[in-house]
């Protein structure tokens, strides 16, 4: 851990759990209204230095639940550069006070952060172009070009679950790739619908897309969204790319139409229960492990350079005007 040079006295004190890369002038800002204790913390060590902390600053690596909270008595916020928030306990932070500061509704700023949008559609054309394989097949120093046969997405039909901020922006980019675009959302994320999209149910969207992609915000409503009835509507032979939460699947059913080819192939960036689960003998993991039709990344959609530090400085922006307005402490 490193402790910064800024801040003395009663200024409030902050503690970033996971500082690796952390954006420089986001830090140098911080501390120049803050006691920045910056560090990378495992869980054990996270429970010790949480102690004086009145502001905890994460990301993915650790689940914030009511052992953190007691093992920060003096906390009363907690930063979290993402949309999706599953790994804090909501109802554990509102019911001490504690105020969650975050990505989450921030729309204006996200429509600037392309990554997981980007990576959706990495994701979608190695699972059709079958790319994670052939490099494989190159590096054991063959030459094959057959058992690498791939399909386009040209004048195939996508399925974009969820219109939101997300949704839209992969629908503009499967669109501007010559895919006719069909969308299954929410009432309030009706407004307004691209030209170049068509509005359908869920079980249309499922039976007639080659490609689905969800963009749905996880919460404990909607866990296993798409669930075995969801499945049983797929087109068969469609493909299927999840980069939002892994607790919107049931994944043992994703798995079996794997297997019965219900599903041709899928991409995932994400697992149900990623801070809890054995990564070494989930099924999913070893299904990968001998088949080229499943392709699993570990929650890196939104974890480039440009996408962490523009969201870095946001955030000290809305921390600064957290601390501002609350005057926790004197001086500050």
């Amino acid at each position: 851990a490193q402790v910064s040079r800024a801040g003395i006295g009663d200024m409030i004190s902050v503690l970033i759990a996971e500082s690796d890369d952390f954006s420089a002038s986001a830090l140098r800002r911080l501390e120049s209204h803050a006691r920045v204790l910056a560090a990378d913390l495992q869980r054990e060590t996270l429970l010790r230095a949480v102690a004086d902390a009145e502001v905890l600053w994460v990301r993915l690596r650790n689940r914030i639940d009511a052992e953190v909270f007691d093992a920060g008595p003096r906390l009363r916020a907690i930063v979290s550069p993402t949309t999706g928030l599953n790994h804090i306990d909501l109802t554990e932070a509102a019911r001490r006070q504690i105020k969650v500061i975050s990505l989450k509704g921030e729309t204006e700023f996200l429509n600037r952060v392309r990554a997981t949008a980007e990576h959706t559609l990495a994701l979608t054309l190695s699972l059709l172009r079958k790319i994670p394989a052939a490099n494989a097949d190159v590096r054991r120093g063959n030459w094959n070009r057959e058992p690498f046969r791939g399909q386009e997405l040209y004048e195939k039909t996508a399925g974009i679950i969820g219109y939101g901020r997300l949704g839209r922006i992969v629908a503009k980019y499967l669109h501007a790739l010559g895919m006719t675009v069909l969308t299954a959302t929410r009432e309030d994320e009706l407004e307004p619908i691209d030209p170049h999209v068509r509005l359908v149910t869920l079980p249309e969207l499922l039976a007639s897309s080659d490609l689905i992609s969800i963009h749905v915000n996880w919460t404990p409503e909607n866990e296993r969204f798409l669930g075995r009835d969801q499945f049983a509507c797929i087109k068969h032979g469609a493909w299927f790319v999840n980069t939002s939460r892994g607790e919107l699947l049931d994944e043992r059913v994703l798995l079996d139409c794997l297997i019965s080819g219900q599903i041709a192939g899928a991409a995932l960036d994400v697992l149900a229960d990623e801070l809890t689960v054995d990564f070494s003998r989930h099924p999913l993991i070893e299904y990968a492990r001998n088949h080229d039709n499943l392709i699993l990344t570990p929650h890196i959609g939104g974890n480039t350079w440009e996408s962490r530090h523009k969201t870095e400085e946001f955030l000290v922006d809305r921390l600064l005007t957290w601390i501002s307005a609350s005057r926790p402490v004197a001086g500050v």
